[in-house]
């Protein structure tokens, strides 16, 4: 099993029903995550959820996912990370995680998830990202950490 990862500063701020960022399994294969982390990059502060979704709605630019193991070094990644969303997708309810980011620069979350990690099934319509819990979201930088 290969571990990979992005990191990206996010290009808006996205809202309660489209993601600041995500990422989706593709068709016949999915991933675990491992490790998701936001932090502001403003001085205002704003709150989020990590969220399962079912559909992709219209993801953003796709961002680049670079292997952690030297035998996956030459292999693209099987899940694919997108910037915000332009339209939102489909959003189950409940939220996996929730933070409050505070107003100063670098104020931030790191989510672990464990020995099982977070299960993203193979297809394209399934996926987790990050929204805006309540109120009015920021630019972020945000990474995903997933196996495969």
């Amino acid at each position: 099993m290969a571990r990979y990862s992005a990191g990206w500063r996010t290009g808006g701020a996205g809202s309660t029903t489209v993601p600041v960022a995500s990422i989706y399994g593709i068709s016949g294969k999915g991933g675990r995550i491992r490790e998701v982390s936001a932090f502001n990059t403003t001085t205002t502060a704003c709150a989020i959820a990590l969220r399962k979704f079912t559909s992709a709605g219209t993801p953003g630019t796709g961002q680049t996912e670079l292997p952690h193991d030297d035998a996956a070094w030459m292999s693209a990644a099987d899940c694919t990370c997108f910037d915000t969303h332009s339209a939102g997708p489909t959003i189950t309810a409940g939220n996996l995680r929730v933070a409050s980011l505070g107003a100063a620069i670098g104020s931030g979350i790191i989510w672990t998830f464990g020995d099982n990690g977070i299960v993203i099934p193979a297809g394209t319509a399934n996926g987790i990202g990050i929204v805006v819990l309540t109120g009015t979201g920021q630019i972020l930088d945000v990474d995903f950490t997933w196996d495969e």
